[in-house]
């Protein structure tokens, strides 16, 4: 995981299993330089690890990923933006869904499978 600096959270809401996190995307992040030189985007990449990073905080896992699932990045997030980012656990499975949203306008969305936490080992190599 490459643990990007996290935006600036302007405000939170929850409940039992959503945590909705309204973020400004400054235009002062080093994320938008050199990406891309006619127009600065935030990096799909960034947007994926903000989403683990605070998914995994807020609902207690390790920050693991097996795999990624129904990944999309549906519109350009540019810089000085105002964005919801919703991520919703499933528990049972180990697994975060989120989207980057303001209104009706979608910009990225996904679930993550977390690595379930691999037994430790003695000295000699055996579980």
């Amino acid at each position: 995981m490459i643990k990007s600096a996290l935006p600036q959270i302007l405000a939170q809401h929850s409940n039992e299993d959503e945590i909705c996190w309204r973020i400004f995307v400054s235009a002062e992040l080093d994320y938008f330089k050199g990406h891309f030189e006619e127009q600065a985007v935030l990096p799909g990449v960034t947007q994926l690890d903000w989403a683990i990073q605070l998914g995994c905080q807020a609902f207690g896992y390790e920050p693991t990923v097996a795999t990624l699932e129904v990944l999309k990045f549906q519109q350009l997030m540019l810089p000085d933006t105002e964005v919801e980012l919703f991520i919703s656990h499933n528990a049972a499975k180990s697994k975060l869904t989120f989207s980057y949203r303001d209104g009706d306008k979608r910009y990225a969305s996904g679930r993550i499978a977390l690595a379930l936490a691999s037994a430790t080992c003695n000295k000699d190599g055996q579980s």
